[in-house]
């Protein structure tokens, strides 16, 4: 099988790739990054046992993350466009755990039952079916995504690009390499991922709804709002963690 294109570079990956061949590949693509101060006792208390919050300068931050999936296919089991390709939004927070930062999720939203299925079944992750409409026009990406209460609407405008590295902000919540979850009986699970370093730009955004983060004890939005417009990504069958 011919190499996957994220893997012509691994160089900057805080640890070693996982010795068994990736499971899943899928490109992401027109996400753009925004993030909240948040109350770390309160968020801490919302993690399972296990995991520690990571925060950057002290601070604990929330993200919400819009983008398009493409091209999701399982090695070896090419599957129709209308399967594998679809947006999704998520919500999210940085963690840590024996030296390996990676990203929590509180909800990933996607149209596309059969992901929702897969992603609980293989991932133990919390997707949920949702209405979501994505439309490009000009370089200028209008995203709505609904699900019951939760909604989110806005508009985002790519700028210029930015090189995230060192001890930035947008290196520290961007640059992640693992994400954890946690099955129905409480177990611990870490899947690593890989892609090549992020190609970032600013963004502006204009935010017209958004019930994501409603009764949390956010603060601030920070003012770097990230943006990228295409990233290869394979990713690794779940490991026991606990």
């Amino acid at each position: 099988m011919k190499q996957h294109p994220s893997l012509k570079c691994t160089e900057h990956r805080p640890w070693p790739l996982p010795e068994k061949n990736w499971r899943w590949c899928q490109q992401w693509q027109n996400l753009v990054f925004i993030h909240w101060s948040i109350d770390k006792d309160w968020l801490q208390k919302q993690l399972p046992s296990g995991l520690e919050l990571d925060l950057y300068d002290g601070q604990a931050w929330i993200g919400i993350v819009p983008f398009s999936m493409k091209g999701v296919t399982l090695r070896g089991c090419p599957a129709p466009r209308f399967l594998c390709d679809f947006p999704e939004i998520n919500l999210r927070t940085y963690v840590t755990r024996k030296g390996k930062k990676g990203v929590w999720f509180f909800s990933l939203d996607v149209p596309n039952a059969l992901a929702v299925w897969a992603a609980r079944t293989f991932f133990h992750l919390p997707y949920y079916n949702a209405r979501i409409k994505t439309t490009e026009h000009a370089h200028q990406v209008n995203y709505h995504s609904v699900r019951n209460e939760v909604e989110f609407d806005g508009t985002y405008i790519p700028e210029k690009f930015i090189d995230a590295t060192g001890n930035s902000f947008e290196s520290w919540s961007t640059e992640r390499y693992c994400l954890y979850s946690v099955n129905s009986q409480g177990r611990l699970f870490r899947g690593d991922i890989h892609h090549k370093r992020w190609p970032l730009q600013c963004a502006s955004i204009e935010i017209r709804k958004n019930t994501f983060l409603n009764g949390m004890p956010i603060g601030d939005m920070h003012p770097s709002v990230l943006f990228s417009r295409s990233i290869d990504v394979v990713v690794y069958d779940l490991v026991r963690d606990d």
